[in-house]
């Protein structure tokens, strides 16, 4: 079951577009549980001013979920919000399932989709980090533990003796992490030496960005239509003309709300990001929420440090545009320089522009 809840804060203009929006978001938070390869079996929304402390929806609410969950026999409630770890605790005493929130969520699709070693260690990583807030299910008890030789301090609980072993395989990860960054950073370095302008493909989960990888580079990435289908960075050599050869990197998608958590673990993927000389913001243009999905780009750019990066806006499923709205070539600034391409990667429209547009701003003086 996934439960939204429209909460005053988060969602503002007038209502008809307040309700458009948090439609939306419900719908993105559907595809991010089937992403999963759960069965959505129920959706569930309210709305509230605020969040209730404890439960988040309001009591009356989480009866009528609870009925639900007992009716439906769901296994795992969804909540596209992020729970606090009281509120996770009492949702699952009060439904009777297990309850995971929207970083929970996000974090169960990044662990299934993680291929590379890198990738694994800073998906553990934000895990481990997101469970050591919450580790009190499951320990009613909490009884002293007798000490032991080498085992745990002298009276230590359960409880304490997990906090203390995560903690331990934390600071473990992230020592793992700083090495693999090591030799990430040795060959960006190799990379930097040939002094070939980087392109780093950046924009939110499904917008068509591998796909684009691998018609530009005959590479063989996973594109799926799903979200996250591409969570390691894959770099490779671009023969633009006779004069001009790039780098092109493939990232992690984004996702409104992205965790911070998140964030923080794939540092080292998204600093590939922060490090190109032009960013090709890959945008799905027949999307409602194209607008919104912009901004919330945007957004983690800032948060990575990558939002003074020069881009160039790639508006991707020119075909999915009725015929007479359909944009084709290149949008140029008062300069002349490029700031904008319409294209369509699966029909092979535009992608000519595309090729001509960065050869211009590979080859501009910085």
């Amino acid at each position: 079951m996934l439960v939204g809840v429209m909460l005053a804060a988060d969602y503002s203009g007038a209502n008809e577009t307040r309700e458009r929006d948090f439609q939306a978001a419900l719908e993105e938070a559907a595809e991010l549980v089937r992403a999963t390869g759960g069965e959505l079996v129920q959706v569930e929304s309210a709305k509230r001013d605020r969040a209730h402390s404890a439960l988040f929806v309001g009591t009356g609410k989480a009866e009528e979920l609870a009925e639900a969950v007992r009716l439906n026999e769901i296994e795992l409630v969804v909540f596209n919000h992020e729970l606090t770890p009281t509120q996770e605790r009492n949702l699952e005493k009060a439904l009777q399932c297990r309850v995971l929130d929207r970083v929970g969520l996000i974090l169960a699709i990044f662990a299934q989709r993680a291929q590379s070693q890198e990738g694994r260690l800073q998906v553990e990583l934000a895990q481990l980090t997101h469970l050591s807030g919450r580790l009190v299910r499951g320990y009613g008890h909490l009884q002293s533990q007798r000490g032991g030789i080498g085992l745990k301090g002298p009276g230590e609980t359960q409880l304490e003796t997990d906090r203390r072993l995560i903690n331990q395989k934390i600071a473990a990860l992230k020592r793992q992490l700083k090495n693999v960054e090591k030799q990430r950073a040795t060959r960006r370095k190799a990379r930097l030496r040939g002094s070939l302008k980087t392109f780093a493909l950046v924009g939110y989960t499904n917008t068509g960005k591998s796909s684009l990888f691998n018609r530009l580079t005959k590479a063989d990435v996973l594109a799926k239509d799903q979200l996250f289908a591409t969570l390691d960075t894959t770099a490779r050599r671009l023969y633009l003309s006779q004069e001009c050869s790039v780098i092109i990197t493939d990232t992690v998608g984004f996702v409104r709300d992205l965790p911070h958590s998140l964030v923080a673990a794939f540092s080292a993927t998204l600093e590939e990001t922060a490090l190109a000389d032009v960013l090709l913001h890959v945008a799905d243009v027949s999307h409602p929420q194209l607008e919104r999905q912009e901004e919330d780009v945007n957004l983690v750019l800032e948060e990575i440090g990558a939002g003074d990066v020069p881009q160039l806006m790639v508006y991707n499923k020119t075909d999915l545009l009725p015929a007479e709205k359909r944009p084709k070539g290149i949008l140029r600034n008062e300069r002349g320089m490029p700031v904008a391409v319409y294209l369509s990667v699966k029909e092979g429209w535009g992608l000519e522009d595309l090729r001509d547009a960065m050869v211009e701003l590979a080859q501009a003086e910085d």
